[in-house]
């Protein structure tokens, strides 16, 4: 039995290399989504939850991780950094948070999965019935990309097995996991997976063979794992819908246009432009002469000049001039989006005989 007191161990490791060139530079974890880092939602929806003691496992990207969240404060926890030199599996984070976790209860949050609706009730069922460990489940159309959860007829968690390639069931497994202390013996029980990995999934299949307790709760709700593109965008499209409109304290002039849910921060100036929401528009960015459609992040310090762009997420620092139409896409930190060079209207022609030529004019 744990002390009641429940700590949360947050994965934010991975490579992220579903959304490279982004996360080359960059924690896939950091890529925001309507203006903040994808790892702030889950990190708040602990907060929420009434969970105060945050462990943090880190990799390569640490330092930024660290930069961005620091000791926790602002989001009313305390964190602890625990180093994953690489990254062996979530069972193998959980083995490495002994010392941070001791002998308490814990969610384990994977720091780029997006959960609307916060996880709050989900601690409070954990506390109120205390099984050995419980899952988080939804039905996904595709079961064979994830771990899938197999139940008996009492609901309870029967088999699990990662990316099936006959799933039993359509339920897959969210990034998210209570456990109680025995799921300590269990990751020092089992052996790494063909990847090399001291997989999770093992662990809890472990506690079922050993007939602990593993509950599950199926989400009905919104969950993404936020690994590629579409998938980031289309949580954006989901956060964005839910945005409080406000500019006052940005300039916008009265050749603009202002449409709909549009939130504007302090210090950004549109002229000319017709901005249409839902949108939110960072700090000190200038639109000008310019189109925002539905659905699209506009991070600090941006400019949009003579452009059309909707459906998408600019990150910090970027410009967009003189581009006719951006959509559905991820545009990285600094990045410059300008016109390719027209081709010169004549062409120079040195041709032998009963030559064809076909010209696209």
């Amino acid at each position: 039995m744990g002390t009641g007191h429940v700590k949360a161990l947050v994965l934010s490791g991975g490579a992220g290399t579903r959304l490279r060139p982004i996360t080359h530079t960059s924690a896939k974890q950091l890529v925001p989504v309507a203006n903040k880092p994808v790892l702030f939602y889950g990190l708040e929806a602990i907060a929420e939850a009434g969970i105060t003691e945050v462990g943090i496992i880190v990799g390569d990207t640490a330092p930024e991780i660290r930069e961005a969240v620091g000791d926790g404060s602002a989001l009313g926890i305390e964190v602890t950094y625990i180093p994953q030199d690489e990254p062996l599996g979530l069972a193998h984070a959980v083995l490495i948070a002994r010392d941070f976790l001791g002998d308490d209860d814990f969610v384990m949050y994977l720091g780029d999965n997006f959960i609307v609706g916060g996880i709050t009730g989900l601690v409070e069922e954990f506390r109120a019935d205390k099984p050995d460990a419980q899952i988080l489940l939804t039905q996904v159309p595709n079961p064979t990309s994830f771990g899938v959860a197999e139940l008996d007829a009492d609901g309870r968690v029967a088999a699990l097995e990662e990316k099936p390639k006959e799933p039993k069931s359509d339920l897959a497994l969210v990034g998210v996991y209570l456990f109680t202390p025995a799921i300590h013996e269990a990751v020092r029980s089992i052996e790494p997976s063909w990847r090399g990995e001291l997989e999770i999934t093992h662990a809890i299949q472990w506690l079922i063979d050993q007939k602990r307790d593993v509950r599950s709760t199926t989400i009905h709700g919104y969950w993404k794992d936020t690994g590629n593109v579409t998938d980031m965008l289309e949580v954006n499209r989901t956060v964005l819908e839910a945005v409080e409109p406000f500019h006052e304290d940005a300039e916008v002039d009265e050749d603009s246009e202002i449409i709909g849910r549009v939130r504007i921060e302090a210090g950004a100036k549109v002229s000319g432009s017709r901005i249409v929401g839902p949108v939110i528009i960072g700090a000190r960015s200038v639109i000008s002469g310019a189109y925002v459609g539905p659905f699209t992040s506009v991070s600090e310090d941006v400019r949009i000049e003579d452009s059309e762009i909707e459906y998408s997420i600019v990150l910090r620092g970027a410009s967009i001039a003189g581009v006719r139409r951006v959509e559905a896409s991820l545009i990285g930190r600094d990045v410059e989006v300008t016109p390719a060079p027209r081709s010169p209207s004549a062409h120079r022609l040195v041709l032998g005989d009963h030559s064809k030529v076909q010209i696209s004019s």
